[in-house]
């Protein structure tokens, strides 16, 4: 996260639906001030190492509609699903696996009416700490649609967004089972069956407008790594891959988890 970033403390599968899995979660998601008609308009990722990302998935849906006292108030979202291409198209070459642990989401909240609209005794402090209850129970529940598992918080803190706002930030932890053969040059198969190490960040906050909520996650270890184990000692992982795929898969593959935690980062912060 960026230095004001504050209180420090399954089978791999393409996982082609994670906003619609995280959608029960997102349930009383809210934030806007001034009324909006029409469609939710679609989350911006502003910086520009979006572009070794993919997008995977989008949705557009009705993910809450409560009563607080005599206003009946529907929360509309807008999600971005994004994995890290090159990494998930190394994967797919190596060991025909599909999907990446290395992933990234933005999603737009708009709340109808608006926030000033809401009966007296519902302010903005309760409003915006039922979001941030809400956004780590999504954000969790996409990172299980993602493949990782055992997820848990681990710091709270808060950064500054690109926009100026203030975000409330969290780290979480979590693993990736990742399984597949690496084919041998004697034509026998190397087996990886492991889990890797996983971290997160998640970030949310109120533009004036809207609730903005934004994350990712990654693995981390270098992959070529778990590539490494599970070859014999007399075969070069970074070798291997190359052979199997090109350069470019095992440079993919041994990137630094410093350089996962810097895009997630930059990313997450040029949400708007």
């Amino acid at each position: 996260m960026d230095e004001n970033f504050a209180a420090r403390s399954t089978r791999t599968t393409r996982r082609r639906l994670l906003a619609g899995g995280a959608a029960i979660g997102l349930a009383g998601l809210a934030g806007c001030l001034g009324g909006r008609d029409g469609p939710v308009p679609e989350p911006g990722v502003t910086s520009d190492r979006i572009d070794d990302w993919r997008q995977i998935d989008e949705s557009e849906s009705t993910v809450f509609e409560g009563s607080y006292g005599p206003v009946t108030v529907r929360a509309l979202e807008h999600t971005r699903i994004y994995e890290y291409a090159p990494v998930a198209d190394a994967l797919a070459e190596t060991i025909d696996a599909s999907g990446s642990p290395v992933v990234f989401f933005a999603t737009r909240i708009d709340l109808r009416p608006a926030l000033d609209q809401l009966p007296a005794g519902v302010g903005r402090d309760r409003v915006m700490s039922e979001v941030e209850t809400a956004a780590t129970d999504a954000f969790r529940a996409q990172l299980r649609n993602a493949g990782i598992e055992n997820v848990e918080i681990v710091e709270e803190g808060t950064t500054t967004v690109r926009s100026g706002h203030t975000a409330t930030a969290w780290r979480l932890t979590g693993e990736y089972p990742i399984d597949g053969g690496i084919p041998l040059p004697t034509g026998s198969t190397a087996e990886i069956d492991r889990s890797l190490e996983i971290e997160a960040r998640l970030g949310v906050w109120h533009d004036g407008t809207d609730v903005l909520v934004a994350g990712g996650a990654y693995p981390t270890d270098p992959l070529i790594e778990v590539f490494d184990e599970a070859l014999p000692d007399s075969v070069d992982a970074e070798t291997a891959v190359t052979e199997l795929a090109d350069a470019e898969a095992a440079e993919a593959l041994a990137t630094d988890p410093a350089a996962y935690d810097e895009d997630v980062s930059q990313l997450l912060i040029s949400v708007e």
